[in-house]
């Protein structure tokens, strides 16, 4: 009987979260909406048909573990060295500002110091899927300041791990907490060496082996288990089980067949963080929301008003534009899928009580609905901005002194705009040939390696009429638009033709 009842749960789940996946794309929003509000709609306080939640909380944990196995496999120590130290000190630091905003707005919402911590770090994580989607969706994914965003972003995922690690032990008496958190650091670091010893030297050979059987079903799973086993591995040590898979992702990321195992993994992976999202949705009480509509929008201004102030100055204080800076604060202030992963923890250790979770997750909804919103403002925010006496000035985006290029002289050149890969190669094949070129490029940092080549380059957006003017695109027998950012392309394209 148990057994048709989770069946029947198990139906319902999946159903529900086709119907609200299928209405939330229709309207423009994340899936992840729809997962959630399938969740609330079947849920115990609508009231929905599940009434016992334990059965697919059960099986949304394997979403979790795959979820985080499939962020360890795509993440290297080669991709991080790539975000850059905008994004390790920048998301670093906002994660920090996010949690002491946390402990500011902790007492206007009757939480303890502890509950006001645990809050922080749960707003400090944006939705990288509703990110990328947006994005993509703009055609900005590989924009400058998309880029900025990304490597925010994996550094907030990243964070997830030492937040797991750190902050249930939160509840340990004062006196004893110095010595239960480097107990907990001596745990990590024994299994991360147990980790790395076996991802060496056992689980290379292992997938090799079974790769080479040539059979699909046998490599998916050797993968399911290593990342399953791993997770509950690390949880007979008394840690999380998503810190256990986040490892066993990590070990196969070194792996030649990491894509492969992340390919295989895709499907399962989507199928059971879809039931993690519905179980998430279930435990939020609708009534809660509506009894508690101010202190949910006080999450909502914490987290929008606070992510976005902390990541454009952030952003701005590393050297990068206004532009730069305020459309990566406009992309990122919601709160997350991994913050649910950190909620569902904290309930279920006692750490934070359903008042906190349900204020949580009611922020989460409305922080990823106001999402495409916030960047459709970017453009009418930036021109009112240019308009203040002193605000305005910070939009003049002239290359500085020391890293400004001659440019006269200048003729039947080649005008490249954007240095980034396409962009690297035509230098590469001009300079081959003798063609002279000039670089218009976005990125501050990138600009300052072009000087140094001695190539001439201009510090600005492709997309401004007096940045062209000065690349002498008369003189010029190609302009070469190589930005990976559409929008930017497209206007490029309209400024530069005559007429």
């Amino acid at each position: 009987m148990d057994e048709l009842a989770l069946l029947v749960d198990l139906v319902l789940a999946a159903g529900t979260a086709l119907i609200g996946g299928l209405i939330a794309q229709r309207l423009g929003q994340p899936v992840i909406l729809g997962y959630l509000a399938a969740g609330v709609a079947i849920g115990p306080f609508t009231p929905g048909p599940v009434r016992d939640i334990h059965n697919l909380s059960v099986l949304a944990e394997a979403g979790v573990a795959l979820l985080m196995f499939a962020l360890g496999a795509e993440v290297s120590l080669a991709e991080l060295q790539r975000v850059g130290r905008v994004a390790v000190i920048g998301g670093v630091l906002q994660i920090l500002g996010s949690i002491g905003l946390g402990m500011a707005a902790g007492p206007l919402l009757g939480l303890s110091p502890s509950q006001g911590i645990f809050f922080g770090a749960l707003t400090a994580l944006s939705s990288t899927v509703v990110v990328i989607k947006l994005l993509h969706g703009r055609g900005e994914l590989g924009s400058l300041h998309g880029r900025v965003a990304l490597g925010i972003l994996i550094v907030q995922d990243l964070s997830l791990v030492p937040m797991m690690v750190i902050l249930p032990e939160l509840a340990r008496p004062a006196d004893a907490l110095a010595m239960t958190l480097g107990w907990a650091f001596l745990k990590a670091a024994g299994l991360l060496a147990a980790t790395f010893f076996v991802g060496t030297r056992v689980i290379p050979r292992v997938l090799d082996l079974v790769a080479r059987t040539g059979s699909r079903e046998l490599f998916l799973l050797c993968v399911f288990a290593l990342a399953l086993g791993t997770a509950l591995g690390t949880q007979f040590f008394g840690l999380s089980l998503a810190l256990g898979a986040f490892l066993a992702g990590l070990v196969v990321s070194e792996s030649d067949l990491s894509h492969q195992a992340v390919a295989e993994m895709l499907p399962l992976r989507d199928l059971f963080a879809t039931l993690f999202f519905v179980s998430v949705g279930m435990l939020l009480d609708p009534f809660f929301v509506i009894r508690n509509v101010p202190a949910v929008l006080l999450v909502v201004a914490v987290v929008v008003l606070g992510k976005l102030l902390l990541v454009t100055l952030l952003v701005r204080l590393s050297g990068y534009a206004v532009r730069v800076a305020l459309l990566t604060g406009l992309a990122l202030p919601q709160i997350g899928e991994f913050s649910f992963v950190l909620a569902r923890l904290g309930v279920g250790q006692g750490l934070i009580d359903d008042y906190l979770y349900n204020l949580t997750l009611a922020g989460a909804l409305v922080t990823i609905i106001l999402s495409p919103a916030l960047l459709q403002l970017a453009e009418p925010l930036m021109g009112a901005l240019r308009r203040l006496p002193l605000v305005g000035r910070q939009f003049d985006e002239r290359l500085p002194d020391d890293l400004a290029s001659d440019q006269s002289g200048l003729s039947r050149h080649t005008v490249i705009c954007g240095f980034g890969r396409v962009g690297r190669e035509l230098a590469e094949a001009l300079e081959r040939w003798g063609f002279a070129y000039l670089v218009i490029e976005y990125d501050p940092r990138v600009a300052a390696e072009i000087r140094k080549r001695g190539v001439p380059v201009i510090f600005g957006d492709a997309a401004k009429p007096m940045v062209l003017h000065h690349a002498r695109l008369e003189q010029a027998r190609v302009l070469a638009i190589t930005v990976p950012d559409l929008p930017t392309a497209d206007r490029a394209v309209r400024e530069a033709r005559p007429g």
